[in-house]
């Protein structure tokens, strides 16, 4: 594993980071088609208004409700999956490229992608702190 690691050049990152990031996008968008689909064949009939704001409903708030609802193939909580998976994509880059610059011991840029990290673990996880 460390052999492979070692032979890892910055076009090699960079050409798997594009990867994951398009892998991700396309993952993303295709869960929420698949969703948006499965919505309109599950409400035909339902009209939405859209000058009037409505939140989701609170079960599509919690990842693990959301993920339990998708599995049941229900098309509103697919579509929040799709969603939740396009966040995710920009956040597991930051992830690999501190993995990334941790092989290369970049350490000026192993800080500042630890900081952004921990400003995105924060921004995500700030509806559950309480202050």
């Amino acid at each position: 594993m460390l052999k492979i690691l070692k032979t890892w050049d910055d076009e090699k990152m960079r050409g798997l980071m594009g990867s994951l990031l398009r892998i991700g996008v396309l993952s993303a968008a295709s869960i929420t088609i698949i969703g948006g689909v499965l919505f309109f064949i599950q409400h035909p009939k339902e009209i939405i208004d859209y000058s009037v704001f409505k939140s989701e409903p609170a079960r599509l708030r919690e990842v693990n409700l959301i993920i339990k609802e998708a599995f049941e193939l229900r098309g509103r909580p697919i579509i929040q999956l799709g969603l939740l998976l396009l966040i995710a994509t920009p956040v597991a880059r930051v992830i690999f490229s501190l993995f990334g610059f941790l092989f290369e011991k970049d350490w000026v840029y192993v800080i500042i992608t630890s900081i952004v990290l921990v400003i995105l673990i924060i921004s995500l996880s700030s509806n559950y702190l309480v202050i």
